[in-house]
Order: C-alpha cells, then sequence, then structure tokens
C-alpha cells in the first residue's frame, strides 16, 4: 500500500489513483472543489439568460441552445448538475404553461401560470446560488 499525502496518490493494488489536491471523487465526477471555471461560466451564462427571459422571452430559448450544445463539455463534471436543472426547469416550465394557457377558459390557467413564474423564480435562484458556492444542485446518480 502507497500513500504520498503531498500528491493525494494512492496505491491499490496494480492501480495508482491520482487525485488532485482538493478535489473529491464521488461515482466518477468531480466535486466541487475541482476547478471548472469555463464549465462554471457557461452555467452562468444559462442562468442569466433564464433570468433575462422575464424581460426577453426569447433569451430562455438561447439557454436552452447553449445546454443542449455544451452539455458535452459539463459530462463529469460536478456542474452537470446544474446544466441537468436548467434543462429540467425549461421543459417543465413550458409543459406548465402550455397548460396554463390552455386551462384559462376554465378560470384556472392563470393560478397555473402564476405557479409556472415562481416556481420557474425559484429554480434559477436556487441554482445560481448553488453555482456561485460551487456546488452542484444534486448529487448525480
Amino acid at each position: 500500500m502507497y500513500w504520498n499525502l503531498i500528491g493525494f496518490q494512492f496505491f491499490s493494488g496494480f492501480k495508482v489513483k491520482t487525485i488532485k489536491q482538493g478535489s473529491i471523487m464521488n461515482n466518477n465526477i468531480d466535486q466541487p472543489a475541482a476547478n471548472h471555471s469555463k464549465e462554471k461560466n457557461l452555467a452562468t451564462i444559462v442562468y442569466a439568460l433564464q433570468a433575462g427571459s422575464f424581460l426577453v422571452g426569447v433569451t430562455y430559448f438561447a439557454g436552452i441552445i447553449v445546454n443542449y450544445m455544451k452539455m458535452d463539455e459539463v459530462r463529469g463534471t460536478w456542474v452537470e448538475s446544474h446544466f441537468k436543472w436548467q434543462i429540467r426547469t425549461f421543459w417543465f416550465s413550458i409543459l406548465w404553461a402550455l397548460i396554463g394557457v390552455v386551462t384559462m377558459v376554465f378560470m384556472i390557467g392563470h393560478v397555473i401560470l402564476l405557479i409556472d413564474v415562481l416556481w420557474m423564480v425559484y429554480r434559477i435562484v436556487y441554482g445560481w446560488i448553488k453555482l456561485s458556492d460551487g456546488q452542484p444542485v444534486y448529487t448525480l446518480p
């Protein structure tokens, strides 16, 4: 058994695993201590686009396009949870907006749309706070 506390190298059998100082591996996903500034900036841009959609609706669609175009770059990092969070926020908010519009005839659509907007605000704010703290939104399986 070989331990190198300075370089964080661990020897187990014939495999040597090197772990960067400050990073923790869990389910093959780098935890926030690892430096992923480019990926973090991408997620920040998408949160800003989602938030900006309350003023200019088209930015919501620009955000989802960025999510899908850059998903391969964040795969396997802690930022991946933010991308999945953002994608789910988009699709579920669109679904509830459609349900709200359809049910406006029954006078319940306004309530559904209001709840949808409040839910979107919660998802954007909660995700952005977790991102700025350098934490995943949730643990990926």
